[in-house]
């Protein structure tokens, strides 16, 4: 897939695991994986971070192929998910960590132009989860994302 806001072409990322099924070497069962999960969401970690954490920390490969559940779904059912989708949280902190740097930088042109563009994803992510995973009146404001994320 090309990128969205330059004319190169995308780089390849990362392959899930080729088997659905847990490997045999496995040494964790699917309860203390849950249990995990649940532990590394009361320290506030976004879905994503558990994932990446019990990829290199614990030696998880996949979660769904263990569990049969994604981590989001495993955190919605016992009601740990965060209020916003993590996606959109962390574009508004680009955003915001983008304008905190502007304010000092006045002169940065082509930073001006990703704080554009980083704002029109968060607006675009907004549209697709505005009704479902946000209120239906939920609307960007960069003055009110900062106290958002912070």
């Amino acid at each position: 897939m090309a990128r969205m806001h330059s004319r190169r072409k995308g780089q390849s990322g990362s392959h899930k695991p080729p088997s659905k099924n847990a490997p045999a070497w496995l040494g964790v069962s699917s309860e203390e994986c849950i249990e995990l999960i649940k532990s590394l969401a009361k320290q506030g970690l976004s879905p994503d971070s558990i994932g990446r954490i019990l990829r290199d920390k614990h030696g998880i490969p996949s979660v769904r192929n263990l569990t049969g559940k994604t981590v989001t779904k495993i955190l919605e059912e016992e009601k740990m998910l965060a209020q916003y989708p993590s996606d959109l949280i962390s574009l508004i902190r680009k955003a915001v960590n983008l304008r905190d740097h502007l304010k000092f930088n006045k002169r940065d042109i082509s930073n001006r132009a990703k704080l554009v563009h980083t704002e029109s994803k968060i607006k675009r992510l907004a549209k697709y989860y505005r009704g479902t995973k946000l209120p239906k009146d939920w609307k960007y404001d960069a003055e009110k994302s900062e106290l958002l994320v912070k």
